[in-house]
């Protein structure tokens, strides 16, 4: 259904019915078929990948050195980080960071500016599952050529901390996995914001800055004051990108802290993703389409 405003822009507002109950089955199938078709997307771009390899490799090395040179400054473990944590926390997050994702997506700022949105609402899957099954995709296919080789390339030239506990990598394993999730939610909210503002620039570089900052990507939020990382930690789901998957590979907290971590994880995925929905079905029921 679709009407003319006064200004001659179009409102559309999708009107093709999606299931109220919900089939098991064919929505697995769905999503399956859709992240396999992200991760074949990104493994296309076979130059960007390795280039993209190679530079947080080389990063890997800048950061390491300036953070090994904190904690040799202070003579000790700085807030329970020694050397062998600091590498790894580093080389580690030099990984995550194209699986996580902070920054570079606009697909869904660009067809809402486009117009293109339009076709994304009058299909029976709804825009969160696809954006979100693609993404999974796109994270398998960054885990496999954009994880590994920091991860391979840091222990060969820095002494790495190995975890000790046999909770750890389950727990990390799921902890990124959410972290991942949660990152997606962020983006797409701001993505989301085009809706609305149809120029998303200022919005995402708010983002850029503050989830950088704030997320454990650049130094430990360890660093910070207890009164700072406490309420950071809790009120925002900022750490929960990489500050919490970082801190239970290195253990520098007892299990059932970890344990409340990837909680807190939990429930920042859980209600975002639930925000994402929201937000989307606002955007639906009246739909500003711009050149056409």
């Amino acid at each position: 259904m679709s009407r003319m405003e006064g200004n001659g822009v179009g409102s559309v507002t999708a009107t093709v019915p999606r299931r109220r109950y919900p089939n098991v089955t064919a929505d697995f199938r769905t999503f399956a078929a859709l992240t396999v078709a992200g991760f074949r997307r990104y493994a296309t771009y076979r130059q960007a990948t390795f280039a993209g390899a190679f530079t947080n490799t080389v990063f890997g090395f800048l950061k390491c050195y300036v953070l090994l040179a904190v904690a040799a400054g202070a003579g000790a473990a700085v807030a329970g980080y020694d050397a062998p944590r600091l590498a790894t926390f580093v080389w580690v997050g030099q990984g995550l960071l194209a699986v996580v994702l902070l920054w570079g997506w606009t697909d869904l700022a660009d067809r809402i500016r486009t117009g293109d949105v339009v076709a994304d609402l009058l299909r029976p899957v709804d825009p969160v599952v696809t954006y979100l099954a693609t993404d999974v995709g796109r994270a398998g296919h960054a885990v496999l050529t954009r994880m590994l080789p920091p991860v391979v390339v840091g222990p060969l030239f820095f002494e790495v901390y190995v975890p000790h506990r046999w909770p750890t990598v389950p727990l990390f394993v799921a902890s990124v996995a959410l972290a991942t999730l949660i990152c997606f939610c962020c983006r797409f909210l701001v993505n989301a914001t085009g809706y609305w503002l149809l120029d998303v620039r200022g919005p995402m570089m708010l983002w850029a800055f503050v989830s950088g900052v704030l997320s454990g990507l650049y130094f430990p939020l360890r660093f910070l004051p207890d009164w700072l990382v406490g309420p950071l930690w809790v009120l925002t789901p900022l750490p929960s990108l990489f500050q919490t998957p970082l801190d239970v590979l290195v253990e520098v907290d007892p299990v059932p802290r970890q344990l409340t971590l990837v909680g807190i994880q939990a429930a920042w995925a859980a209600g975002l993703l639930a925000l994402c929905r929201v937000v989307q079905l606002r955007a639906e029921r009246r739909l500003v389409v711009q050149g056409g």
